[in-house]
């Protein structure tokens, strides 16, 4: 048996349960005919109505996606049974504490640095610009962080692996 916790718009929590190949929607059989009718798009009908579906976004990692219903766009946050019990023992947030460095993905030049020691910075803030095989790689803060560090400067080349900022 699987079992899910979907968040849907930041507001209403679902439980999903799969028991021997049935969907089960918060404890109650989930009757849904469904047909794929192009990529990503969907018709399904459920309980004698019928819906138009379509997937817009799907991001594996944050197991998020964006679903598009009858011209209705609907945000589901997704927690497998790992996911849960993370959060039931006080570990989901294990990602962030554990980065205390980020470090030069390949040896390059650094173009510009948009940080400052003291400096709070949330997740996939742009922190510096690297340049490496005629590319342009903005680096991006991996989590929500405070700048300990700047250890490197605008026109400074770095090696791979060098520590280029220190978190707290």
């Amino acid at each position: 048996m699987s079992e899910w916790k979907v968040k849907v718009n930041q507001e209403s929590d679902y439980k999903i349960e799969e028991e021997k190949g049935e969907l089960l929607f918060d404890g109650k059989a989930l009757d849904i005919d469904l047909l794929e009718v192009g990529s990503g798009k969907y018709h399904l009908i459920h309980e004698g109505k019928s819906y138009s579906a379509s997937l817009v976004e799907l991001n594996k990692e944050e197991k998020q996606l964006k679903l598009k219903i009858n011209n209705r766009t609907y945000n589901l946050d997704i927690e497998d049974q790992y996911d849960q019990l993370l959060h039931k023992l006080g570990m989901d947030n294990l990602a962030s504490a554990a980065i205390s460095q980020l470090k030069a993905p390949m040896p390059g030049l650094v173009l510009d640095v948009m940080v400052k020691e003291g400096q709070t910075v949330s997740k996939d803030d742009s922190l510096l610009i690297l340049e490496a095989m005629k590319m342009e790689n903005v680096l991006k803060s991996p989590a929500d962080l405070t700048i300990k560090k700047v250890t490197v400067e605008e026109k400074q080349s770095v090696e791979k692996n060098q520590i280029l900022i220190e978190f707290e």
